[in-house]
């Protein structure tokens, strides 16, 4: 960690917010946030967010809730902040994109030469500091913790969180987002998937008798929050690839129990130790695949024994459920920029784009756009796309098309499946791939899944016999465009 400098070059790409406020402020000013009062937190808020995101998906606002049912005012909710393409440009300071593939494009193009890293740079203080409850004081439940789906086994604090932890072996610090149910006043409960970083490092804990020291934000920088979701290398700290990804540190203070780095503008952090002997029953919860897919079980019990918030804090809500959900648009940008970025590592040539589509919760349906160059070209890229560190989780299809068809319309990719691939020749089955109990085709463990790597592309032995396409040429599109332009305006009005 960097520990006073700056870290600035005048060369490095800037985002134009320091904290999760700043951005705010932006939002309403591109009116991209909606102000929403008098909501219940028990099922009506986040019925509302999900309701706006299936109606216009990509393009909903931010949701802030305020004068929350049951709670004074200032103690807020914020849904979606970086769920529309204008706004999850602006939260990277990309250029606002034209299409879908235009944002992947621009994100893949900054992170091309790998996952840059710049240490957190370490505060004195900072707003998270404005008020501490310890110990006898800690009462989380003056938060708005909402309850999220109708059958939900209780309330949850933590969905678009993060929570930290130091290996108990090295200086690494992970930030990983895992759902936090909230139990009672000063406990709550976390579920994380197997083979997760955050469960790697809470079991050496518990290996040596010991509880892991935690930390939770609750409202933060959406970029933290993408971060977090990221598949980055074990060793690699969260906090170092945000840095990058903002073009300076993430700047951070250290809490008073275990000296674990917070951001220093977060809204609301918990601070305590995660116990492997004291379990207790978590979930269910409706989560990202669109289904209840894993049962309540017994899980550690998280002690909290330090509450930091600003003043009027801000709780941010994830709500997974069936797609598109409230941020499945940024995580199908970040992971399809990632894919590309390491298939293309990893030597495949002609990549012309990657999308994930939301309707498979940013993980399940994953589309590879090539020009083709040589026998084999499209089942190379179908089965890297399969198996690298990015697409590996939680997968089911991965088809590949020529460059012709733009791999985030769905219309596209549907016709290049429907028409260029043979069934009983282009589809590969991989078997036995690292997947979660959330996978509701699962029934139990190990829990490992198969996909299907769809050769949509015109087959290379007679790909320039092809038939033509019937559409007007591109040139024809623009004059056609351009002479009557009051046609292609929204909704065709003029």
């Amino acid at each position: 960690m960097d520990n006073g400098s700056t870290g600035r070059d005048s060369t490095q790409h800037r985002v134009p917010h320091e904290d999760l406020r700043d951005l705010l402020r932006d939002f309403e000013a591109m009116r991209e946030v909606k102000l929403i009062e008098n909501a219940d937190p028990h099922l009506e808020i986040s019925a509302l967010a999900e309701t706006l995101t299936m109606r216009f998906p990509g393009e909903e606002p931010a949701l802030l809730f305020d004068k929350i049912k049951g709670y004074p005012p200032g103690f807020r909710i914020l849904s979606g902040a970086s769920n529309s393409f204008r706004r999850l440009a602006h939260i990277y300071g990309l250029p606002t994109p034209e299409k879908k593939i235009d944002i992947v494009k621009s994100f893949k193009a900054r992170t091309g030469k790998g996952p840059e890293t710049i240490p957190p740079n370490i505060l004195p203080t900072g707003p998270i500091f404005e008020n501490i409850l310890r110990d006898d004081e800690v009462d989380i439940f003056k938060f708005p913790i909402p309850f999220v789906h109708e059958h939900d086994g209780g309330r949850y604090i933590g969905t678009e969180d993060l929570v930290v932890m130091r290996d108990p072996d090295s200086d690494w610090v992970n930030v990983g987002t895992y759902r936090i149910i909230a139990h009672s006043k000063n406990e709550v409960g976390v579920w994380i998937s197997p083979g997760k970083h955050g469960r790697l490092i809470r079991e050496k804990y518990f290996a040596k008798g010991k509880p892991c020291p935690v930390l939770i934000s609750c409202g933060q920088d959406p970029i933290l929050f993408l971060c977090s979701n990221a598949e980055l290398p074990h060793g690699m700290s969260e906090f170092d690839y945000a840095g990058g990804q903002r073009g300076r540190p993430v700047n951070v203070v250290l809490s008073e129990l275990h000296k674990l780095p917070m951001p220093a503008g977060a809204e609301i952090v918990l601070e305590g130790e995660m116990y492997g002997d004291e379990l207790r029953t978590e979930g269910p919860f409706g989560e990202f695949m669109g289904y209840y897919a894993s049962d309540a079980s017994k899980q550690p019990v998280i002690k909290i024994r330090r509450i930091y918030h600003r003043n009027n804090p801000i709780l941010t809500l994830a709500i997974p459920s069936r797609p598109p959900s409230n941020f499945t648009v940024a995580r199908a940008v970040v992971k399809a920029a990632m894919i590309w970025d390491e298939i293309e590592k990893a030597g495949l040539p002609g990549v012309q784009g990657v999308w994930n589509h939301e309707a498979g919760a940013g993980r399940l349906f994953n589309v590879i756009s090539i020009k083709q160059m040589y026998a084999g070209h499209a089942k190379q890229a179908g089965m890297l796309a399969a198996n690298c560190r990015s697409g590996v989780y939680a997968g089911r299809w991965v088809v590949v098309v020529d460059e012709d068809i733009d791999p985030s319309n769905i219309h596209d990719v549907i016709w290049a499946m429907s028409t260029r691939c043979d069934p009983a020749e282009s589809i590969e089955i991989v078997h036995k791939l690292w997947s979660t109990p959330l996978d509701p085709i699962l029934r139990g463990p190990p829990y490992q899944s198969n996909r299907a790597v769809v050769d949509a592309c015109r087959p290379w032995g007679w790909k320039d016999e092809f038939p033509r396409v019937a559409e007007s040429s591109p040139e024809l599109k623009d004059h056609v465009m351009q002479k009557w332009a009051h046609l292609f305006r929204s909704g065709g009005a003029g």
